[in-house]
């Protein structure tokens, strides 16, 4: 089999790029290890920037996006048992953000790709690239019946995520690793009840971080800061809840408790692997980067920078330019950096860092003063809800 474009990994980062290939009229297949259902029901991001809705909204899959997002203009920081509301939109001349599941956008992108008889080779096993510094890359894999396939194009695309296969393949010689492993990790929990809050709540505890999200109007999304190494089983949902309404404890505010029909605990780390480039493979979203999910960027981010890839695709194919695909992987570098500094600014900030208390004096100063500062609170808004690109 035969295309231009190879994409390995069919998460959002790749369904975005395929999808935007086709607009432009450019042949991609996407191949994906993982079955259809599980690819469209693992629970991930839920925050989509101003960035990434109107870019889903311009390729023309953001009908349900639309009708049933719930957009947020503002977001709690809760300390000391007072909220303080950072209005987003206001500060940044109306930007907002979506409350979105990855799963839903994922959803919305299969059914794109069917629709444009190009669905992705759900069940792939043994993926492996080829001759990537050549002239005529390709892709090796077994077929969900076994059978040896071989995948000709000009150009891979690895959106195969952290774990995947792509990244390896541009050579540890070749690469420069940046990482940082924190101290903590999220016990994130997703229960059957009404949010018992209208907009996001980042709480800052001595016993740690609280954040309240949500997924629906019926669907609450909660996390925990805990040990990284801790055993879920060390949680019953009492325990869960009694934790959750200490953290978020506030003068007139109560926590309704509800079913919890999830959890589990997420180490944090922060990660970067440069250049996201070899010859004809180019790395994309998880597979070149992580950031801790305190800032709800890591989607975003992948998003980005698979818009960066297709415009340099367009070029190329429409009058032979390299300038776009050169310059790849520093653009995309340029955003992952400053979204790494704004992620990691919000995990400091608002996690219990050792229980030490110079820091935590210095937390909570740093929380008046980006709540009381109109200057402090624009710098927050503006990088949450995204900078243009």
């Amino acid at each position: 089999m035969r295309t231009q474009v190879g994409i390995v990994g069919a998460g959002p980062a790749g369904l975005v790029l395929a999808h935007l290939l086709h607009l432009q009229g450019i042949e991609s297949v996407v191949l994906e290890a993982r079955d259809r259902e599980y690819v469209q029901q693992r629970v991930r991001a839920g925050v989509l920037e101003q960035n990434t809705v109107d870019l889903l909204r311009e390729a023309g899959v953001a009908e349900r996006l639309d009708r049933e997002g719930i957009v947020h203009h503002g977001i709690e920081l809760r300390f000391d048992g007072e909220g303080h509301r950072i209005a987003m939109s206001d500060l940044t001349g109306g930007r907002a953000i979506w409350i979105y599941g990855q799963q839903e956008v994922v959803k919305d992108l299969i059914a794109a790709r069917e629709a444009a008889g190009d669905p992705p080779v759900f069940e792939v096993s043994d993926v492996q690239v080829h001759d990537v510094d050549g002239d005529a890359p390709f892709i090796t894999y077994r077929t969900v019946d076994g059978e040896d396939a071989r995948l000709d194009c000009d150009v891979i695309a690895g959106c195969d995520g952290f774990h995947g296969i792509c990244r390896p393949a541009v050579g540890a010689d070749r690469l420069q690793i940046a990482e940082r492993e924190y101290p903590f990790g999220w016990l994130g929990i997703l229960a059957d009840v009404a949010p018992s809050t209208d907009e996001l709540i980042y709480a800052y505890h001595d016993r740690g971080f609280a954040m309240h999200s949500l997924r629906s109007p019926t669907l609450s999304r909660l996390y925990l800061q805990v040990d990284p190494d801790d055993d879920i089983a060390n949680w019953p949902d009492d325990r869960i809840w009694e934790e959750l309404h200490l953290r978020f404890e506030a003068p007139g505010w109560s926590l309704t408790e509800g079913p919890i029909i999830e959890k589990g605990i997420t180490p944090m780390r922060s990660f970067v692997a440069a250049p996201m480039r070899r010859g004809k493979l180019f790395l994309a979203g998880d597979a070149a980067h992580i950031v801790p999910p305190t800032g709800a960027k890591g989607l975003n981010l992948a998003v980005n920078d698979v818009r960066v890839l297709a415009e340099a695709l367009t070029a190329f194919y429409a009058n032979g330019s390299t300038t776009g695909l050169d310059e790849y992987s520093d653009t995309c570098l340029q955003r992952v950096w400053r979204v790494q500094d704004f992620s990691t600014y919000m995990t400091t900030l608002l996690h219990r860092l050792d229980g030490d208390d110079f820091d935590a004096g210095l937390q909570r100063a740093r929380l008046r003063y980006v709540t009381t500062s109109e200057a402090a609170a624009r710098s927050l808004a503006e990088n949450y809800v995204g900078l243009p690109t």
